[in-house]
């Protein structure tokens, strides 16, 4: 019975959404070019909240970083202009990974865009973006969450959860 408990007691922040794992699949460059293309793992907090994210690459490199909501209806200019990180979208990323337009069409605009740049402890930089659609039920599972990241090293990777 206490076995059981502390199982149930280990399992409480996967359910709460606190911590959840996902999946990148190299689908340009030279990681995708391998058979089989490796898969990489990452760990989210936090999910659409702000948290933390950290990636291990192929090569055993763990990148990590802070991720936050990105704010789309901040002007482009002046005072109130987003930062550098806003202002770098991956919309070139999302219409490679999910057919041409998508970033129009689904990306721009949305409530729930998440960005995050990672660092790696041997040089690779690995940018994230992640969005759960505006129409998607409150409370809905991490699985609605879509996402793409490139690399430093010219691959585009589809994020999944």
């Amino acid at each position: 019975m206490k076995i059981k408990f502390f199982l149930f007691l280990l399992g409480i922040p996967l359910l709460c959404g606190c911590i959840n794992f996902a999946r990148l699949y190299p689908v340009r460059g030279p990681l995708s070019d391998q058979t089989p293309p490796p898969i990489l793992h990452a760990r989210v907090t936090e999910i659409f909240n702000s948290g933390n994210i950290s990636v291990t690459l192929a090569d055993g490199e763990v990148c990590k970083g802070h991720w936050r909501l990105v704010r789309q209806d901040l002007a482009t200019t002046g005072p109130h202009a987003p930062s550098a990180p806003e202002s770098n979208s991956l919309s070139a990323e999302w219409d490679a990974v999910y057919g041409p337009g998508y970033f129009v069409a689904n990306i721009l605009g949305t409530r729930f865009l998440a960005r995050s740049v990672l660092s790696g402890n041997r040089g690779s930089i690995l940018t994230v973006e992640m969005y759960k659609p505006d129409n998607a039920p409150p409370g809905s599972s991490p699985g609605v969450i879509k996402g793409v990241a490139k690399d430093n090293k010219d691959n585009i990777y589809k994020l999944t959860f």
